[in-house]
């Protein structure tokens, strides 16, 4: 099995896990949240004095956590456009879909090209995060890991 990946240019993990590891030309991330790298805020997120949601803007959350994919699939030598399969945590579906959808196709702007999608809707994620992303890409044949998995 390969090295995992890591890098700063994410938020660390909340759990004890990789960013990423490949196996074989296939990359898989874990749950990729929205967090800023480098801090535990969470962009367009209020919350109470018991560390309750109070509010959020789901489409901060989408772009914030489609950036932080897009640093993990780069730390490990991928592009964007290697995504094959993506698989969505919301926990508010009925009021988020949309949005999600809407920001999905910003940067999918291709049909041809989008990955596969599923869509789940949860309670609660492990941080006070309303979205959380798991991802798949296929790396083109021959692709290598950069020299350091830590980036």
């Amino acid at each position: 099995m390969s090295a995992p990946i890591h890098t700063e240019k994410a938020p660390p993990p909340v759990g004890p896990y990789p960013h990423a590891r490949r196996a074989g030309n296939l990359l898989f991330l874990s749950g990729v949240g929205p967090r800023k790298p480098g801090t535990t805020d969470i962009p367009g997120v209020t919350l109470d004095a018991g560390g309750r949601i109070v509010a959020y803007d789901i489409e901060a959350q989408c772009r914030a956590v489609f950036e932080n994919v897009r640093a993990i699939l780069e730390a490990a030598g991928a592009r964007w456009e290697d995504l094959v399969d993506v698989t969505v945590f919301l926990t508010n579906m009925r009021d988020d879909f949309a949005t999600y959808n809407r920001v999905y196709a910003e940067y999918f702007p291709d049909p041809a090209h989008r990955p596969c999608r599923t869509t789940v809707g949860v309670d609660a994620l492990p941080t006070p995060i309303a979205i959380e992303l798991k991802c798949i890409a296929a790396l083109p044949d021959g692709a290598s890991l950069p020299p350091s998995t830590t980036r």
